[in-house]
């Protein structure tokens, strides 16, 4: 039996934090502990696999890069396509891209046109969620391919950081909260 309480408990014990990265003042969460233990890595997989398995998902979306890291794997456990939205520049075909705000700037997302069909039903994955505006541009790439965000999930979420105001309407799963 899955002790989705347990895998949580043990994938935050993994979590390290990084004062001062990557400037003054921010304390950042690293799963790098987690993806380079094969037994924490598949924990953390199997978290989202057991959370979705009976769910009517027919895409995994992954937000680069780190998104990827979960959502292939999801993708091939549950049997469904795997969808990569990209930063700007790095698809060859045509697609839909979307800009949203940073504390400094811009950034760009893309997806292909043709990765997901009118009506399809999208789980969007990503390894953290902070200020939500990543994961908000994504949700509208994969609208504007006509296809339905079923859930926006997430390993980390810095809770202080209002990421959730960003997504408000969508449903927002993470596992680790800080």
């Amino acid at each position: 039996m899955f002790d989705r309480e347990q895998v949580v408990r043990q994938l935050a014990a993994r979590v390290r934090s990084i004062p001062d990265f990557p400037s003054p003042g921010i304390l950042f969460r690293d799963i790098t502990p987690i993806l380079n233990d094969a037994d924490s890595y598949r924990a953390a997989v199997d978290l989202f696999v057991e959370t979705w398995r009976s769910r009517e998902v027919e895409v995994c979306a992954g937000i680069e890069s780190r998104g990827f890291l979960f959502a292939a794997p999801l993708a091939l456990a549950l049997g469904t396509g795997f969808v990569p939205i990209r930063k700007s520049g790095k698809l060859p075909a045509a697609k839909f891209e979307r800009s949203y705000a940073l504390e400094y700037g811009t950034a760009t997302l893309e997806m292909h046109q043709d990765a997901v069909r009118p009506g399809q039903r999208v789980l969007l994955l990503d390894d953290l969620l902070a200020t939500g505006g990543t994961a908000h541009a994504a949700c509208q790439l994969v609208e504007s391919a006509g296809g339905r965000v079923l859930e926006v999930a997430f390993l980390i979420e810095l809770t202080a950081l209002g990421g959730r105001q960003q997504l408000a309407g969508r449903t927002v799963t993470s596992f680790l909260r800080y």
